[in-house]
């Protein structure tokens, strides 16, 4: 009985120590670096911040203006992707194109209205009046057209996701 009383109190151990790993893998593999897009598509490239209407003086022509109106797009994976044809609109389709732009992980870029020298962390969308309503929507998406993530913001004084 002695070596069945061990051989129970294994095997139990062997079981909890199993559902151990077993609830800690749950979480890890649930977040899997990717996010549902609105759209049913599993994406780690989603809309982050939004800064819109400037409300600065003359916004339409002075470009320090257009440049504080931005939308961010971040990668919230771990591995770098490649925006090189991704695009970015607003509702009344305004669209700025990502060209030759590799994003790291866990990282974003913010795109700017007005003119300025792209960088990995802001890139230009080179134009001379405001683009982002205080009532707007943003659309990404991939280079194949596929919408990746939406954001609405400007009903009821906030952000809507």
């Amino acid at each position: 009985m002695t070596a069945s009383l061990a051989t129970r109190r294994l095997l139990a151990t062997a079981l909890a120590a199993g559902a151990l790993l077993g609830a800690a893998a749950v979480p890890a593999a649930a977040h899997d670096d990717d996010r549902h897009g609105h759209h049913g598509r599993y994406s780690s490239i989603v809309i982050g911040d939004v800064q819109h209407d400037s409300r600065g003086r003359d916004r339409d022509r002075d470009n320090r203006a257009l440049n504080r109106e931005w939308v961010e797009v971040k990668n919230t994976g771990r591995h770098a992707v490649d925006l090189r044809g991704f695009t970015l609109t607003d509702q009344d389709g305004n669209r700025y194109r990502f060209n030759h732009l590799r994003l790291d992980g866990h990282s974003g870029v913010k795109v700017h209205t007005g003119n300025g020298r792209d960088t990995h962390r802001d890139v230009y969308q080179d134009r001379r009046h405001q683009i982002w309503d205080e009532r707007d929507t943003a659309t990404l998406r991939d280079d194949r057209g596929r919408v990746i993530d939406t954001e609405t913001w400007g009903r009821h004084g906030h952000r809507d996701r």
